[in-house]
């Protein structure tokens, strides 16, 4: 198993351009909003919980993937995913499920639209095309470089 570390060192690798980063820090952080607000819009039936639960398992999957390379980067990673899940339930009280879709949805097409500029101002195209693990990989490694601005490593 790759250690977080070789998975930031390819990503890194692929994700020089300074346009390409600048991009890549506000659509990352969007697309995984993006990705927990759709999940948390999906019905659930009320024997086994409430709108936010789809979320919740896949932010439970990640979290353990986060923890598996790196205990530091899965607390950090958590504290992300709470954040996200906090912001999500802030918007889906007062708006509902079905507006709530439409704004995530919004979000992810436009925020994958600035990755894909992102990428080709760079002249790779984008790292989870060679594994689909970099999907989880790109929120973790902008975290780790803003970790690493503070003086925190993972």
């Amino acid at each position: 198993m790759r250690t977080l570390d070789d998975w930031f060192d390819r990503y890194g690798n692929d994700h020089r351009h300074p346009v390409n980063r600048t991009i890549h820090w506000v659509c990352v952080p969007l697309i995984l909003w993006s990705v927990i607000a759709l999940l948390w819009t999906l019905p659930v039936p009320s024997m086994i919980g409430r709108n936010g639960l789809w979320a919740a398992i896949l932010m439970f999957f990640a979290f353990n993937f986060y923890w598996r390379l790196s205990r530091r980067m899965g607390l950090a990673m958590l504290v992300v995913l709470v954040l996200f899940g906090g912001l999500t339930e802030l918007l889906y009280r007062p708006l509902g499920a079905v507006p709530l879709a439409i704004l995530a949805a919004i979000v992810f097409v436009a925020a994958w639209s600035g990755q894909f500029i992102g990428h080709m101002i760079e002249g790779q195209r984008p790292a989870f095309f060679i594994h689909p693990t970099y999907l989880l990989i790109a929120p973790a490694w902008l975290l780790s470089k803003l970790l690493q601005h503070t003086g925190i490593t993972w």
